[in-house]
């Protein structure tokens, strides 16, 4: 599978995912729950808090920084995942590291959009969610329900009954 086949089976994969009133933690744990859960059954070995290619910054520069995600595929690159609301320039920095370091970089971006999309080789992978009151939602597509006749069929007035005060 290549790269942007890989984005668009982790799309199809979160687009199928629905939550009511999270908080930002929840839903970003929710979301790597789903990423950990896909790359499962993709067939994958799962890795979550990987170690990444990237030290963290002084006075930590002897440890490294983490993935959201790893994955070791049979046949392929291994894919690294991040997962974030925000659009974090430490984050796209990490991404490119890993790309450059052989690894496909997938970013899982959620929030209201619109969503920038990073450098490639990174593969934004986005998951849209309503916002109110601090807590998010994200509701499968329904259609409108009908509330009256169908257009052109004629409908008869109803004359209310009106009584007196």
């Amino acid at each position: 599978m290549n790269d942007d086949a890989l984005a668009a089976s982790l799309a199809a994969h979160l687009d199928r995912l629905t939550f009511v009133d999270r908080s930002t933690d929840a839903v970003t744990a929710l979301l790597v729950d789903a990423v950990a859960a896909w790359g499962e059954a993709q067939g994958f070995r799962v890795y979550r808090r990987a170690t990444s290619v990237v030290p963290l910054p002084a006075p930590y520069q002897n440890q490294h920084s983490v993935v959201d995600v790893a994955c070791a595929r049979p046949v392929g690159r291994p894919v690294v995942i991040e997962v974030d609301r925000t659009d974090r320039r430490r984050t796209v920095e990490k991404l490119l590291a890993e790309a450059d370091a052989g690894r496909v970089a997938l970013w899982v971006r959620w929030g209201r959009g619109p969503f920038v999309a990073p450098p490639p080789p990174i593969r934004l992978v986005t998951c849209e969610v309503a916002v109110r009151n601090h807590r998010h939602s994200r509701l499968p597509a329904r259609p409108a329900p009908q509330h009256s006749s169908p257009a052109g069929a004629a409908a008869e007035p109803v004359e209310l009954p009106l009584t007196p005060d």
